[in-house]
């Protein structure tokens, strides 16, 4: 499953050599490596646009191999023009956010038909060719993605071609043991993808692949979906607040008066000489 980011304003604001017709000459490329690889590969291929995603190649729906690279492109064109169509309304500062989340739950489920439709156990796995920054709206669907696929032994690679690191693919690739990968050059994506990505899963164990040098754990609240370092969690329903509420948004439990440091310090003080 290879999940491209086809956003258009994240290409519109991009600085650097790789284009979007470079870029899709690449993946290409890459994907018929994998097809040569072996005859029972197959490579399903999913647009993440800003407003949708969808399904835009799969090999094993091809009668004729010969035409998968026009049929690619042809789809992918037409997909781009329609959600490029639906961004004419919205006003965007900056690159935007890509569905990350709908193309990852899009993977699973056509992941689990696969599973359920043969006697045959393959071992997919996911890539996510990323540059758009994290949307922290889509917190909670990514992290439900991430544990189904932990739970399915899929791993989720990353591919990032943005200027930032991605915080949540960063926890996708460290929780299903996949690989997180950020070039340094992108006039060599072709290699980077063949040298790191290509390899099947057994293979991995013998070769020395890019580890992550440091994983940002942290989490987007709730409330106003901004990624924090501490906060308020439900014991309930686990959801993460900025900041104090008297009823969880999510469950509906109540909540408890916040403690402060200065408000227990006389309680800690008069247990103390009660002990005493």
């Amino acid at each position: 499953m290879v999940l491209i980011d086809t956003n258009p304003f994240f290409w519109n604001s991009i600085n650097t050599s790789l284009s979007f017709s470079k870029f899709i000459s690449n993946v290409l490329a890459f994907l018929n490596s994998i097809l040569l690889l072996n005859q029972l590969n197959q490579v399903v291929v999913i647009a993440t646009g800003y407003n949708s995603c969808d399904y835009i190649f799969d090999s094993s729906a091809l009668q004729n191999h010969n035409q998968k690279g026009e049929s690619l492109l042809q789809k992918l064109e037409e997909f781009v023009d329609k959600d490029e169509s639906l961004c004419r309304d919205d006003s965007v500062d900056g690159p935007g956010f890509s569905l990350l989340s709908g193309s990852l739950s899009m993977a699973l489920c056509y992941i689990q038909k696969v599973f359920r439709s043969g006697p045959l156990h393959p071992r997919p796995r996911i890539l996510c060719l990323h540059g758009s920054p994290d949307g922290p709206g889509q917190y909670v669907a990514i992290m439900n993605a991430i544990f189904s696929a932990q739970r399915s032994m899929v791993p989720i690679d990353s591919c990032i071609i943005g200027a930032q690191h991605s915080a949540f693919l960063q926890q996708a690739s460290y929780i299903t043991s996949g690989i997180y990968l950020k070039p340094q050059l992108l006039d060599g994506l072709f290699q980077y993808l063949t040298t790191v990505f290509a390899t099947d899963l057994h293979s991995r164990s013998f070769l020395q692949l890019p580890k992550p040098v440091g994983v940002d754990f942290r989490a987007a609240c709730f409330c106003h979906k901004n990624t924090i370092d501490m906060g308020y969690i439900c014991s309930v329903c686990l959801s993460i607040f900025c900041k104090h509420h008297k009823k969880c948004s999510t469950c509906g439990s109540v909540f408890g008066q916040a403690q402060t440091q200065d408000s227990s310090t006389p309680d800690r003080k008069r247990k103390t000489s009660v002990d005493n």
